[in-house]
């Protein structure tokens, strides 16, 4: 069974950066394309950003060249490292996997962007 586990979100002013991990248990980590959603308060869940199998990336448009996605398969992580924060970037974001017709998201983690 696969689990994900999100962590890295906290507090950042303004301009500042996080990084993001999206830790996978089970096995096949590497045949799994990964993305990384968000959703902040009153809205709905938007895709953020994703990398295939191959390390393929792609991004949403308002976080190109501010977002950065990577993936580790010795470590079975994917990360998402967020630079020139703003407020609009502030959400719970989630990492999801995905293969065929498998689904896997993970529990989500805050990101809060505020002087």
């Amino acid at each position: 069974q696969v689990q994900l586990v999100e962590s890295g979100g906290g507090l950042v002013q303004p301009g500042g950066s996080l990084r993001l991990s999206c830790t996978f248990s089970g096995n096949f980590f590497d045949i799994f394309n990964m993305n990384w959603y968000r959703q902040a308060p009153g809205k709905q869940r938007e895709w953020v950003a994703g990398i295939t199998t191959g390390s393929t990336t792609s991004y949403l448009d308002s976080v190109m060249g501010r977002f950065t996605i990577s993936r580790d398969n010795v470590e079975r992580t994917v990360y998402l490292q967020m630079n020139s924060l703003t407020p609009e970037d502030a959400a719970v974001y989630y990492c999801k996997a995905t293969r065929d017709t498998y689904e896997y998201w993970g529990q989500g983690t805050q990101v809060t962007v505020s002087s």
